[in-house]
């Protein structure tokens, strides 16, 4: 092949530029497909891939290289609708965004995922259970509400309600613990969520003073959707090992099949560590945490009323059959005396004062988010429509990972 450019030479170029069109050309070329080193560059392992694709970034894609979103009602949704102002949260797989959209200068948080970090970890169902999750979440004044998905190449994005009044943990953490009435008022809204999303036969899992927001006004927003676990009928159980270790329920720990009323051992965390400023059983030694979870008997200061330790009394404990809620779940949490003062009709239609106002001025104001966020550059490539990191091979794989992820709701969910 002496004066001609090689078939390896000439692929590794195409493969450099992003095109797709070359690489089928290959496939169809017995010889070349023969060939040892053509044959490794397939297969590269996806560490390889990224050392070459960042030594060679790709052009965007084009249009043959989109992976197919399945039916969707915002087909023409792209990062670049978006400006996107601040980093307002981080997790494993991708930042949190305040955005204002360029045509409604409406404010979003937007959730950017990384879909390769969530294909090496193997969690993609855990993604799609989140998208599932707050496609139901329209209906109610407690969970966070999903205004559309959309995805590039190797990104997804969840554009969502824009919380500002700050984490309930950011709020804990400057006040150390919350006087008997406001820890009341924060569980009865977190129990109400919780309820309506076992309505829905869907465990949440992963309730943590770090997803539970506050809106402007003061009223509670659940968040952070990926632990959900759908489809547990009222009796039914589960057992994947999750959730984040201060609230572990026993079950859990014991990897044992749990139910349901693991939400309510986490809600009797929560409200423990509202009042008095830790989470129960805590210790910076995790195995000794794992220890105190499994066996050491629930201790209540006396700084309570009777109805308070009663009702954590009843959520904290350890045998999961005969837990406050495992008989008539949520029924159960909102008829117990230490809710005696909610009426849940009014709670529910945001209609008691909260007794915390975040006084936000507005959506710009970023006061309860925290610095370690909020001072962080917007990463550039976040606004890029679309923006390709993925070869071939792991398109593909990515498009059916995340079939059918885009969703934009019709125009009745909002009337």
């Amino acid at each position: 092949m002496r004066g001609k450019e090689s078939p390896l030479t000439s692929f590794m170029k195409q493969r450099r530029m992003g095109l797709n069109d070359f690489i089928q050309k290959l496939a169809t070329n017995s010889y070349a497909c023969k060939h040892p080193e053509v044959q490794s560059i397939l297969n590269m392992n996806p560490p390889q891939e990224a050392e070459l694709m960042n030594e060679n970034p790709s052009p965007p894609p084009s249009p043959s290289q989109q992976i197919n979103l399945g039916p969707s009602s915002n087909p023409t949704a792209k990062p670049s609708d978006f400006n996107f102002l601040k980093v307002i949260g981080k997790g494993s797989f991708g930042k949190v965004l305040l955005a204002r959209h360029r045509s409604d200068d409406k404010f979003y948080a937007v959730k950017v995922l990384q879909k390769k970090a969530i294909l090496k970890k193997k969690e993609e169902k855990h993604i799609m259970s989140e998208r599932n999750v707050l496609l139901k979440n329209v209906k109610h004044p407690f969970l966070v509400g999903l205004h559309y998905s959309f995805q590039t190449t190797d990104k997804l994005y969840f554009v969502l309600d824009y919380i500002n009044g700050g984490e309930l943990f950011y709020h804990l953490q400057r006040e150390r613990c919350f006087l008997e009435p406001r820890a009341r008022f924060y569980a009865a809204e977190i129990a109400s969520a919780l309820g309506y999303l076992h309505s829905l036969n869907i465990v949440y899992r992963d309730l943590k003073p770090e997803n539970i927001l506050l809106d402007s006004q003061g009223h509670i927003v659940l968040t952070d959707f990926g632990l959900c676990k759908e489809n547990i009928e009222p009796n039914g159980t589960t057992s994947t090992f999750c959730g984040t270790p201060e609230y572990l329920a026993p079950e859990v720990l014991h990897k044992q099949p749990y139910d349901r009323t693991v939400d309510w051992w986490c809600l009797g965390a929560v409200i423990y560590e509202t009042l008095y400023g830790l989470p129960p059983f805590y210790s910076r030694n995790t195995a000794e945490m794992y220890d105190n979870i499994l066996n050491k008997p629930l201790q209540l200061k006396p700084n309570i009323s009777n109805a308070a330790r009663n009702l954590l009394e009843g959520l904290l404990q350890k045998d999961r059959t005969k837990r406050l809620g495992c008989t008539d779940d949520f029924t159960e949490i909102k008829n117990h005396m230490f809710f005696s003062p909610i009426n849940w009709d009014d709670l529910n239609a945001k209609r008691i004062t909260p007794p915390f106002n975040p006084n936000v001025t507005g959506p710009s104001d970023l006061r309860h988010f925290d610095p370690e966020f909020t001072d962080e550059p917007v990463p550039s490539s976040i606004g890029c429509s679309p923006d390709s990191t993925l070869i071939t091979a792991s398109i593909k794989e990515a498009a059916e990972a995340f079939l059918g992820f885009s969703y934009a709701p019709s125009m009745d969910s909002y009337l």
